[in-house]
């Protein structure tokens, strides 16, 4: 059987994680290196970023080389998980026992997915049991979080990573599999695909046949031009193509952020105070029927048909 690349190689040690900078790294090496500074040597942490940035390898990371006992860590996708009744139940339950070791973990992945009034109950079960646990949270939206939890975690964003420690380690990758390849067609894998080192693994795996590296098909390489195609196509008025092109292009995982880039480019919709105002009302309303909507690719079509509309 085929072992997937991206879970042969995702790092249970520091020494092959891609770190965002090396301010970052100096201090997540001070925790795990120096941990009889404190009984609990990390703080609460909320890391946040893109998919694939290595959010989740990183908390795993830690509770590795820190030794928390199997027994001692609770990990919850809040994805699936995410009301008060986790909050009183599980999570309260796991973090009033005893720990086996030192201290405990509760390990929170996608907690942006928590509904308002679960982040309220969890901010106050962090202060109840801060002398016992510690709570590492991942996220791809830091701002749907309260800044209440925010105040009570050290935080980390990661947008982008070291693109020189990015491309070392693709190169490791495929010298550790006996794959030949041409040191050119690296350069396009990674241009398409950073920052997700996840992705670009993948590709790797899937582009690899018969130990050899095959270039990257030109669809691929195109995914990574879909946005600056598409103002392209909306600035000579080819709004149809261009919302074809959106649609069909982008995952449902970039919508939310496709709706930040429709803010932060305003004047591609109108070049008037008025115009511009009515767009931040469309993208306003978009953004909510993204978050309820039963087809997220039909909410996100049906705002580029507004915008199109505005004079």
């Amino acid at each position: 059987m085929h072992d997937l690349w991206v879970e042969k190689y995702r790092p249970d040690t520091l020494d092959g994680y891609v770190f965002k900078d090396a301010t970052m790294e100096a201090q997540i090496r001070d925790w795990v290196e120096n941990p009889e500074k404190k009984r609990i040597p990390i703080p609460h942490i909320m890391l946040s970023g893109s998919p694939g940035t290595g959010k989740t390898t990183l908390a795993k990371i830690l509770i590795n080389v820190l030794g928390v006992e199997e027994g001692d860590v609770l990990s919850i996708n809040a994805s699936r998980e995410n009301g008060v009744d986790v909050i009183r139940n599980k999570i309260v339950n796991f973090c009033s026992t005893w720990a086996v070791g030192d201290y405990k973990v509760v390990l929170l992945d996608e907690v942006d997915q928590m509904s308002h009034d679960a982040q309220g109950i969890l901010r106050n079960e962090m202060e109840r049991f801060a002398d016992s646990v510690r709570f590492i949270m991942t996220c791809n939206y830091p701002r749907k979080i309260m800044s209440a939890l925010h105040s009570r975690t050290q935080a980390y964003h990661i947008d982008k990573l070291d693109i020189d420690a990015f491309m070392e380690r693709m190169i490791n990758v495929l010298i550790t599999e006996g794959v030949d390849f041409d040191p050119e067609h690296i350069d396009a894998f990674v241009e398409t695909t950073y920052p997700d080192l996840r992705k670009c693994i993948q590709l790797l795996d899937q582009y690899t046949i018969n130990k050899k590296l095959t270039p990257l098909n030109k669809a691929e390489e195109a995914g990574l031009d879909y946005m600056a195609s598409f103002v392209e196509l909306w600035q000579v008025r080819k709004v149809s193509d261009a919302r074809r092109l959106l649609c069909t292009t982008a995952r449902v995982d970039d919508y939310e952020q496709i709706y930040r880039f429709f803010y932060t480019n305003l004047d591609l919709f109108s070049s008037n105070d008025a115009g511009q105002m009515n767009a931040i009302l469309i993208i306003a309303n978009g953004l909510k029927g993204h978050a309820i909507s039963a087809d997220a690719e039909i909410n996100l079509a049906s705002v580029l048909v507004q915008l199109a509309e505005i004079q």
